[in-house]
């Protein structure tokens, strides 16, 4: 295990934290410190946030702007990110710029075949000289957590984020302990060496919010990769330029914005193709339907509105849906791949009756001005949280 920060609970003395977090005494077993709600950010002030933090990635990542922006994504949705690419592409990097642009903690865990379950979530250790079993915090106590190569982990020691990736807490010895927020998992794994490998089951694939294939850079971003990088790597140079505090108001603004009723059947829509349809074995979740949304909802703010336009749903469709559906044997031998399907679903399925309707039949500005029409809130009516 790497750890390239270190939590603040490190130097404290144990089961004291800092006024705000939830204690870890273990005689708090169940309990949960009330969480204060941060106010959301205006529109200029999320803004400029997240340029800050793209630029801040875009200027240690060369071509590769549309992955930075879906972990950005990501992070503001509450999920947790899969990077899934052949080695040497920057998936590790990715992940730890993230991290570095982000004033808060972050661990890095080196995932190997003899690690075990108590070296992420923690292990209870006797003290002699107080007679007690004394919580020691494993390598998820941080706000972003790096699991590099998670599949080489057995699944024993894979299943030890479950708790964490879905519920942000962790259980030892019958006491739960609280992780700190925002809270995110950014995993990344080799699809094509698979001696030694365990491949992540489907209950695990399925808390991961979205996927990512970093894929090769283009020629001109790869000069300036070789120009920019060889006497040392940019990553040095990255300073935080977001607070944690401000990361949760960003957090904040993204769970305010609208949702329209026509965006929702949209989006249950798609979900309900995945599971009938004929090349599929394993169609999308309820949960994915619930972070597809909160992906569209953070795509939207991100573009500078406060609802969802189908086109939203769309952008993220692939990189939420992809890695959670299975192929039927047919499909795969006849060439189809997740990501064909999902973008054969979309087609198939009409946004609104508006877009259908719309004067020039299939898109352009007719559909984007539909989508506009039904997606946004009613007038003189707040915005639901």
């Amino acid at each position: 295990m790497d750890y390239h920060r270190t939590s603040v609970d490190d130097i404290l003395p144990q089961g004291q934290s800092l006024p705000g977090r939830p204690s870890l005494d273990p005689n708090a077993a169940g309990q949960r410190s009330p969480r204060h709600e941060l106010p959301a950010m205006d529109a200029d002030a999320f803004h400029s946030a997240s340029t800050r933090i793209l630029t801040a990635i875009n200027t240690v990542i060369d071509g590769k702007a549309e992955a930075a922006k879906l972990a950005l994504t990501v992070l503001l949705a509450q999920g947790h990110l899969l990077l899934e690419d052949v080695p040497g592409v920057g998936k590790t990097l990715l992940a730890k710029t993230l991290g570095r642009t982000i004033d808060c903690s972050v661990s890095r865990i080196q995932f190997t075949p003899d690690l075990l379950p108590s070296d992420v979530t923690g292990v209870s250790i006797y003290n002699q000289a107080t007679r007690t079993f004394e919580f020691r915090h494993g390598a998820v106590f941080a706000n972003i957590v790096i699991g590099d190569e998670i599949n080489r982990a057995s699944a024993k020691t894979q299943s030890a984020l479950l708790e964490c990736m879905e519920e942000h807490q962790v259980t030892v010895d019958g006491t739960s302990y609280r992780l700190d927020e925002p809270f995110m998992v950014v995993a990344t794994q080799n699809p094509i060496e698979m001696e030694g490998t365990y491949p992540l089951p489907e209950a695990q694939r399925d808390r991961f919010m979205a996927r990512i294939s970093m894929g090769y850079p283009d020629r001109e971003s790869e000069m300036e990769m070789l120009e920019t990088h060889q006497a040392s790597s940019p990553l040095a140079r990255v300073t935080a330029v977001v607070t944690a505090a401000e990361v949760a108001a960003m957090i904040a603004t993204v769970q305010q914005v609208y949702v329209s009723r026509s965006i929702k059947e949209y989006t249950v829509a798609l979900g309900r193709a995945t599971r009938e349809s004929g090349l599929l074995r394993l169609g999308a979740s309820p949960r994915s339907m619930l972070q597809l949304l909160r992906a569209a909802k953070a795509t939207a703010a991100l573009e500078g509105r406060d609802f969802v336009l189908p086109d939203d749903v769309v952008s993220v469709a692939e990189a939420v849906l992809a890695h959670r559906i299975i192929l039927d044997r047919k499909a795969a031998s006849a060439g189809e791949t997740p990501q064909s399907v999902i973008r054969a679903i979309i087609a198939k399925i009409p946004v609104t009756p508006d877009v259908t309707a719309s004067p020039n039949g299939t898109g352009g500005p007719g559909r984007k001005k539909a989508s506009a029409m039904a997606a946004a809130p009613p007038p003189n009516v707040p915005n639901p949280h």
